[in-house]
């Protein structure tokens, strides 16, 4: 088929490989501008990006697709060059622009999204985090015809996936990019013979875009929300907490169960004990054990490497 391919991060690059493997005619890649990057902030060029130039296919970058908004001359570029393409599809990946009407209805069998969860749970920006910081069973990939909505329209295919008890946020998209990338392919041998199904009206739930201030660990909630706040913000933005005037990272931590001692009696972020099996904090509810860590300018380390240097004693108090 011609397809127009719409993506940004390492996720979409999944879908943008396995599509150009399968053989189809790519005949245009959107993505996002190039955005400044690591220590230096040098301008970089997304994952979809990198991989659409080293295997020589058209790439188009416009700060938006809205004809009357900030930039008309690179949405009329991008109208005009979707309009030549005559593609049969656009297939969308974590692009980050929204698509405005004309867009969706340019290609022959319109737009077909690939969105990392069991929709309508987990629509908009950060499906993947917010599954595992709610704690959910189970998670999967949602083929969908987009509409004018936010993750609103009519859902083509639909995958299931447990979410481990050790489940990061890195590993689960590693998962569901492989997921969804051999389903968009499968999907795009069953264009035009789709019987589409309305998403239910209940159960929906937003996954908002994750923010650095959200980092902090709430020493006053429970150890178990905590525990799936670590893994949800692997390997962004990273939960972190204060000891004394140093900001800690926290990379790996598990609750405890409710017989290995309550801590009750002492105020959340008291440590309770450290050792080689991990740091004890007392939380709103129940301990936090932590087990891999990280200092300010350093790497990531297991508990037993990290408190060899780690000035702090029990009945110290970390602080949000």
């Amino acid at each position: 088929m011609r397809v127009i391919f719409a993506g940004t991060p390492e996720f979409a690059r999944s879908a943008l490989a396995a599509l150009h493997a399968a053989g189809h005619d790519i005949v245009g890649v959107l993505t996002q501008p190039d955005r400044p990057a690591g220590r230096g902030m040098k301008l970089q060029a997304s994952a979809v990006k990198q991989f659409a130039m080293a295997h020589g296919l058209t790439v188009l970058q416009p700060h938006s697709l809205k004809l009357e908004g900030k930039y008309p001359d690179e949405a009329l570029a991008a109208q005009q060059f979707i309009a030549q393409a005559q593609a049969d599809v656009m297939v969308v990946a974590a692009y980050g622009l929204i698509l405005p009407q004309w867009v969706l209805d340019a290609p022959r069998f319109g737009c077909l999204n690939i969105h990392a969860s069991l929709l309508p749970r987990w629509r908009g920006a950060a499906p993947i985090h917010r599954a595992i910081e709610a704690g959910d069973a189970e998670t999967g990939v949602t083929i969908m015809q987009m509409d004018a909505g936010l993750d609103t329209g009519d859902m083509l295919l639909k995958e299931t996936m447990p979410i481990g008890p050790q489940e990061t946020t890195a590993t689960l998209h590693d998962a569901l990019a492989s997921m969804g990338s051999v389903m968009i392919v499968n999907a795009l041998t069953l264009v035009g013979q789709f019987k589409p199904a309305k998403q239910p009206t209940e159960g929906v739930t937003y996954a908002h875009k994750i923010e650095k201030s959200e980092a902090a660990l709430d020493w006053s909630q429970s150890a178990q929300v905590l525990a799936q706040r670590v893994r949800a913000f692997d390997p962004f933005p990273g939960m972190s907490t204060l000891c004394g005037d140093e900001l800690i990272k926290v990379w790996q931590a598990h609750a405890l169960p409710a017989d290995a001692g309550s801590g009750s009696g002492r105020a959340p972020g008291t440590v309770l004990s450290l050792g080689e099996e991990g740091i004890r904090v007392a939380c709103g509810e129940g301990i936090l054990c932590l087990t891999q860590l990280q200092k300010p300018g350093g790497k990531r380390q297991a508990v037993s490497e990290f408190i060899r240097s780690f000035k702090a004693s029990v009945g110290d108090v970390f602080k949000s």
